[in-house]
């Protein structure tokens, strides 16, 4: 690893720090601001990791329990996200259904996927699983296209607009998205893209 490789800069006052690998390894502040720049290699990884674990189990229950449930006097309708996905499964609309899919239930679940899979061996002290530093990469990449906070924020302005038209209730599914949304933007608090490099590139 190059001494370039090794830079990492403050995103609060711009400050340039060139790390050395044990420093990249270890909790690191910047000397201006105190900004936290690495969280320390072991704490990192064990919280991606587990964020991550914790994030499938969570998708699982998103998929088949339900979402909402919509009542409007003799109409009744319990729907989960897979279902509301098929409703929009036919002729003109299939395109926007295999979006939908691909955005807030795909792209997320491979994300996961992916940072278990390059970090996890690191985790348990074993050796890199093969491409491990392509699937590091692939999960920094899909990052902007996982959108479930956008569909959260959807969901949000719906329930707000139907209020005054219908019963509307929530179901388990509901607060296991709420929940990956929220585990996601504490992820992203500690998730330190110099630590986890240094980690995969060092653990040979």
């Amino acid at each position: 690893m190059t001494a370039m490789d090794n830079r990492i800069g403050c995103p609060i006052c711009d400050a340039i720090y060139t790390l050395s690998p044990e420093q990249a390894r270890g909790a690191t502040r910047c000397r201006q601001c105190g900004y936290r720049l690495t969280l320390g290699r072991g704490a990192a990884i064990a919280r991606v990791v587990g964020v991550s674990i914790t994030n499938l189990a969570l998708m699982s229950l998103v998929i088949f329990m339900p979402f909402l449930d919509l009542r409007a006097g003799t109409f009744h309708n319990r729907a989960s996200v897979f279902d509301a996905i098929l409703g929009f499964s036919e002729g003109i609309m299939v395109p926007l259904s295999i979006a939908v899919l691909g955005f807030i239930l795909v792209l997320p679940l491979s994300r996961f996927l992916l940072l278990i899979y390059a970090l996890g061996p690191v985790l348990m002290g074993w050796r890199n699983f093969p491409q491990a530093q392509l699937a590091l990469r692939w999960s920094f990449l899909l990052k902007p296209w996982a959108m479930a906070e956008i569909f959260m924020v959807g969901v949000a302005v719906a329930l707000v607009k139907l209020a005054g038209m219908a019963t509307i209730s929530v179901g388990p599914a509901f607060w296991a998205f709420a929940a990956v949304v929220a585990l996601n933007v504490y992820k992203d608090t500690f998730m330190c893209r110099n630590t986890l490099w240094t980690a995969i590139d060092t653990n040979t």
